[in-house]
């Protein structure tokens, strides 16, 4: 694979896809180009100088297909979605249109301009709830959620394309991922919380809510495996810490690591779409590409927190 490669990363500007710029700059491919509309931009984002920003939404046809010829890409990381569960519950057309409209853009795209792979970041919210735990690739697909149905979509779309037009397509399934650089979501929520008030807290939910949790370098390397092994082609990939917590658990671990005892109630009520259990198998990937998520949730607490208080975010 050459390291010159003219790469594209989609919301280059988010949590996850800066690290993965991060990961891509490390590993010899500094030839990249994010492109975000900031809607969903990481307020704790910051540019990595090895590659070149611009702001563009994915749902622009006009514009991306003059990018597209332009650039000349090699490779595609789309990462570029609203991620948000509740907001996509309250505003279905921005939903559809950053998630199904942009993806389906970007898939037209990719064919049209030959590119050689594109990875797509897809969600373990395309399960809905579990049938059995932990959820693997074969386990039904009913999501409860607009942002899993557009996501879902992504990914059909993506394995039909593979099919009538020889695009080369992966899909990652992202499990609930965090780390340094975090800015939303259930953990950097508690966090924050706890460092404004080490009193009290009070917690979404009933608290029995299940996650798994994987640290943001371990997602990171799991696309930059599918990204250069050519056995992921047309292949879908869980990619979690491959344990289950649940939010009770979470909140014990947190407060450990902040070394404090607040008394803590629970709203019992949760978002629309929200899941009891989301327990992702990582058994496919490990046998397929050898991924093994090297950060557990302890260590993984740790650096975060540690991360939040060196940038003066707690």
């Amino acid at each position: 694979m050459n390291k010159k490669s003219r790469i594209l990363v989609t919301g280059g500007c988010g949590f996850i896809p800066s690290h993965l710029i991060d990961k891509l700059v490390e590993e010899g491919f500094n030839n990249i180009l994010s492109i975000d509309n900031l809607m969903g931009a990481n307020a704790n984002f910051s540019k990595n100088e090895h590659c070149e920003y611009q702001y563009a939404d994915i749902a622009n046809y006009k514009f991306l297909d003059t990018l597209f010829e332009e650039e000349k890409f090699d490779y595609v990381f789309h990462l570029a979605a609203n991620a948000n569960v509740p907001y996509s519950s309250k505003f279905p057309e921005v939903d559809f249109s950053s998630n199904a409209l942009g993806t389906f853009n970007i898939l037209n795209l990719c064919v049209k301009y030959n590119v050689k792979k594109i990875l797509f970041a897809s969600t373990a919210a395309i399960y809905g709830e579990p049938a059995y735990t932990p959820m693997d690739e074969k386990h039904e697909l009913l999501p409860r959620s607009n942002y899993g149905v557009t996501k879902l979509y992504g990914e059909k779309l993506g394995l039909a394309y593979e099919k009538t037009y020889d695009l080369d397509f992966t899909g990652i399934r992202i499990f609930n991922t965090y780390g340094p650089r975090q800015s939303r979501y259930v953990l950097y929520d508690l966090i924050r919380k706890l460092s404004a008030n080490n009193k009290q807290l009070e917690v979404l939910g009933t608290g029995e809510q299940i996650r798994d949790y994987s640290y943001i370098s371990d997602t990171v390397n799991a696309f930059f495996m599918a990204f250069t092994n050519p056995k992921s082609r047309g292949k879908i990939y869980n990619v979690s810490g491959g344990k289950q917590t649940s939010i009770k658990e979470l909140v014990a671990k947190i407060c450990e690591e902040l070394n404090i005892d607040p008394e803590i109630s629970y709203t019992n009520q949760s978002w629309k779409g929200d899941i009891s259990n989301m327990t992702g198998s990582i058994d496919f990937i490990k046998q397929d590409l050898g991924f093994e998520p090297k950060i557990d949730l302890k260590k993984g607490l740790k650096l975060s927190i540690e991360w939040f208080k060196h940038n003066n975010l707690i």
